[in-house]
């Protein structure tokens, strides 16, 4: 029986299905439920790895162990498992290996909007993509099968629209899990530059078979219809098909390598060619190297997502009765009620500092009123660029701090800040401890005592942590206590040595306590001061501050900066 899911299910029922054994990921939307979903079977080894690198590797060793492995990441998080990844190309696999990547058309939850087609042409490693939840499913089950079938590690790329938009799936026989034994094969799988020469070559052969291959596969199919040929894939194929449902379309289920030959026909077959695509022009650029006349980003943008309406009147045709985007108000994220990190930022946007940040919920202290956070790059880039501030010589040190977040310290963080010991720097680096890896949907890591499955784990300490890598004066202080916060990191700024404060509290949304709301009282002088912390429960009205019960947790963050103590807690 068909059931409704999102595509990121359908992804690990279909890893599930097609007999795999591991999954290795670190979490990073829009890709993150596919792994919660496949730790829902217990029978499978599922893990979260500290980073995607070691994601990768783990599933690599896996694969070449003999077991059909997954990992999964976000686009950017492709960046960080590409050494690993490159080289697996050239190994190839034992058992299936699959690489899931989401990409952000639209920049929905990241720092930029890269195409991982790229990674797919430069690593030399076919890419599947889906088009809707019930292809999510059968896609990763093909691509096990590809993966085994030609030697190959095989990407699997979603974007964020098919990752979490639903639409219905009919599941298959699930195929018994199954170990190849493993076979000791030191040239093939020890890539040093003698070994690795000969693999090279391995690759180009099966690139060549790919690409002749996928050309009659029935992955990439036509679907007849006017003069005017389309050229898309992934979720532009189901907008394109509602905006010009009476043109042909090449639907594209691998987009690399891509069908030369289908190509062909197909263009021999329309009047007009046109290639849509969402990011750069991929398949465009392939098309035209091929000696083929197309259109595309003439037409069409490089940046943010694609709709029905956006290419209809692009192509000239009747816009359809509704542009999902609209003209709706912006709601930008913010810190939830009761976040810690609120008292970070406003202690330290308040002392005027120099603040290099990180990737998380951390980065919504750069939004007005709060105004904290001076730049942010990548995982773990806070701390080393605090650093290179430091060592430029145009930023006083004694006036910078770094922050990050206790998941993304374990991530990449921990490097720059044995890098700021080993180098004789003394920056001050604030791990924002809020005991879960909130901004992607709570998920633990080695810090919290918890596996993916809620089970005990061993925990990192922080603090033994940071003094193992040569930090002296490391303190650990609860950000609630202001006072006690703003003296601490004086106290860090005015020792020339590397100084790390752990800024201990847990997450408001870990709580399952009912809360005591704050209260305004008559004493308000309307001074807005408490406005300044930026809390969603604080609202000013008719001259004076009021708080939204229904939103308010209790924290007394707002009450620490009244300075006539009119916010107060509510009577039970």
């Amino acid at each position: 029986m068909p059931r409704l899911m999102i595509g990121n299910e359908a992804v690990a029922l279909g890893a599930l299905d097609a007999g795999v054994l591991l999954v290795s990921s670190y979490p990073g939307t829009p890709s993150t439920e596919i792994t919660e979903f496949a730790a829902k079977d217990t029978s499978r080894h599922v893990e979260w790895a500290p980073n995607e690198k070691v994601a990768a590797e783990v599933a690599v060793g896996a694969s070449i162990g003999g077991a059909r492995a997954m990992c999964c990441m976000k686009h950017v998080g492709l960046n960080v498992a590409a050494d690993p990844v490159f080289t697996a190309a050239y190994t190839g696999v034992s058992g299936g290996l699959v690489i899931v990547v989401a990409d952000d058309p639209g920049m929905h939850s990241s720092q930029n909007e890269q195409d991982s087609r790229y990674y797919a042409l430069s690593a030399h490693i076919p890419m599947l993509e889906p088009s809707d939840s019930q292809e999510c499913y059968d896609y990763c089950r093909l691509a096990f099968d590809i993966s085994e079938q030609y030697d190959t590690p095989v990407f699997l790329r979603l974007t964020t629209r098919i990752a979490h938009s639903q639409s219905l799936v009919q599941r298959r026989d699930a195929l018994e899990p199954r170990r190849i034994p493993y076979q000791k094969n030191t040239a093939k799988y020890t890539m040093m530059p003698a070994f690795a020469r000969q693999r090279h070559i391995q690759v180009e052969k099966r690139e060549d078979r790919l690409r002749a291959d996928c050309s009659e596969s029935g992955i990439n199919t036509v679907i007849p219809g006017g003069r005017q040929g389309i050229i898309c894939s992934g979720a532009v194929f189901r907008y394109a098909k509602e905006a010009a449902p009476d043109a042909s379309f090449l639907k594209l289920g691998m987009c690399y390598p891509l069908p030369d030959e289908l190509i062909k026909r197909f263009a021999s077959q329309v009047d007009e060619l046109i290639v849509a695509e969402e990011l750069e022009p991929v398949i465009e650029n392939h098309v035209r190297a091929l000696g083929l006349a197309c259109r595309g980003k003439e037409l069409f943008t490089v940046q943010g997502e694609y709709s029905a309406a956006m290419i209809a009147k692009a192509l000239g045709r009747k816009t359809p009765d509704f542009d999902a985007a609209g003209d709706l108000p912006a709601r930008p994220p913010v810190l939830c009620p009761g976040c810690p990190h609120r008292a970070v930022f406003y202690t330290l946007s308040r002392m005027g500092l120099t603040v290099t940040g990180d990737i998380g919920c951390y980065t919504l202290g750069a939004a007005a009123p709060l105004n904290a956070i001076d730049c942010c790059v990548c995982m773990g880039a806070g701390v080393s660029m605090a650093h290179g501030m430091d060592r430029s010589g145009t930023v006083d040190a004694s006036r910078t701090v770094a922050v990050i977040g206790d998941s993304t310290f374990l991530h990449s963080g921990i490097t720059g800040l044995l890098n700021i010991v080993y180098n004789k720097g003394c920056s001050t680096v604030m791990i924002l401890d809020n005991s879960i890896t909130g901004m992607t949907g709570h998920q633990q890591n080695p810090a919290t005592g918890k596996d993916i499955r809620g089970q005990e784990a061993p925990a990192v300490n922080l603090e033994q942590l940071c003094r193992a890598l040569g930090v002296r004066d490391v303190a650990t202080v609860d950000p609630f206590d202001m006072k006690a916060l703003r003296e601490c990191i004086k106290g860090a700024l005015s020792r020339r040595e590397p100084s790390v404060i752990i800024a201990k509290h847990p997450c408001a949304l870990l709580s399952k306590e009912k809360h005591t709301p704050m209260r305004v009282t008559a004493d308000c002088i309307g001074c807005k001061r408490c406005m300044g912390i930026a809390c969603p429960a604080l609202r000013f009205e008719k001259g004076h501050a009021a708080v939204d019960a229904s939103l308010c947790v209790g924290c007394s963050q707002c009450a620490s900066v009244c300075p006539k103590n009119a916010i107060v807690k509510e009577t039970p």
